[in-house]
């Protein structure tokens, strides 16, 4: 791959360069039955569109604020030896961290993802007014949820009386993985196959990672309920993200294929992994002493466990684009449902 020329709309120089078959003729693209269906009733399924509920009606003081089966370091005998009080704190800073790392994706690694796909950067048959319709409605749908979740941390910093502001933490793990992959990309067509694979695989299992939240009954139920109208959306742009990039996928040169699904494999390693440097910035601004020790004995551990497991989605993937061995991914390291 040689150096996108410098001229003044390199994205089409891009969107040329990634339609792989020249024999594809742009006009004959078809209405995809899941974009038209999905953009059709949006003004009917997206939380967007509802009534806001009142948080502070169902916010119950006494709950936690974030699951403890959910911390890295839930089993270590330092976390285990700390006041209820401490620990209290830490769940608090454990929901403040998960909605980051949720607004982060969003605003980091989908929507510009999803950005790509409107300025038709991508070949993938299908009529591009019904694409750029569903597409574009589902990144209002991300920018939403980034309030959702921004106005679910106000509310548990405002009945709990704890500053924890977002801005103390770092950017989210699997942000700042794609923004380390595109560092590495030599070329804007490199940069853009980064980008809608790590798309793909937030909005795939984006879904299991809601569920972790969603599917609680002890915690606070303004943090369960947040989570449970974001994944209501989430299913739709999953059927979005999976039905992109199959028809991508089809118009894509070997290399071009090679070098998207290594991205896919490293944005899955990304997506299934503990934030240890948010954890760790988290435990030396409450003063938990021996914290980096903590953290240090859990990432050491052979066979580190993993925050998301649940990848079917991201498996079934592959089960239809043919790429099961060719992905550089351990399947055996997470589960997946038989559909």
């Amino acid at each position: 791959m040689n150096d996108i020329p410098n001229e003044a709309d390199p994205g089409a120089t891009v969107a040329r360069r990634l339609r792989s078959l020249p024999e594809h003729d742009p006009h004959d693209a078809v209405e995809n039955a899941v974009l038209s269906r999905l953009a059709g009733n949006w003004h009917r399924r997206a939380t967007v569109k509802q009534e806001e509920p009142n948080l502070d009606d169902v916010f119950e003081v006494d709950r936690p604020d974030f699951p403890d089966a959910l911390l890295p370091f839930r089993e270590h005998p330092t976390y285990l030896a700390l006041d209820e009080g401490m620990k209290a704190r830490i769940l608090a800073w454990g929901w403040i961290s998960f909605n980051k790392n949720i607004m982060d994706i969003e605003q980091h690694v989908v929507n510009p993802g999803f950005a790509l796909v409107t300025q038709d950067v991508f070949d993938t048959g299908i009529d591009s007014e019904a694409t750029t319709l569903a597409v574009t409605q589902a990144m209002v749908d991300e920018q939403y949820h980034t309030l959702m979740h921004l106005n679910a941390s106000a509310l548990t910093r405002r009945k709990r009386g704890w500053r924890m502001a977002e801005t103390a933490l770092p950017l989210a793990y699997k942000a700042r993985r794609q923004a380390h992959r595109l560092a590495a990309a030599g070329t804007d067509e490199e940069r853009a196959l980064v980008s809608l694979a790590f798309t793909t695989v937030a909005e795939i299992s984006v879904n299991a990672h809601l569920d972790l939240i969603a599917e609680n009954h002890e915690i606070q139920p303004v943090n369960r309920m947040t989570a449970v109208l974001h994944n209501r959306d989430e299913y739709c742009h999953a059927s979005i993200a999976d039905t992109l990039a199959q028809e991508a996928w089809k118009h894509f040169s070997s290399g071009q294929r090679g070098y998207f699904l290594a991205a896919l494999a490293d944005g899955m390693e990304a997506f299934a992994a503990h934030d240890f440097t948010t954890w760790a910035r988290i435990l030396d601004l409450l003063g938990v002493e021996g914290g980096e020790e903590m953290l240090r004995d859990i990432g050491s551990a052979a066979g580190g466990k993993r925050l998301l497991q649940d990848f079917s989605g991201l498996r079934q993937l592959c089960q239809e684009l043919d790429v099961l061995d060719a992905l550089p991914f351990d399947w055996s390291t997470v589960s997946t449902r038989t559909p």
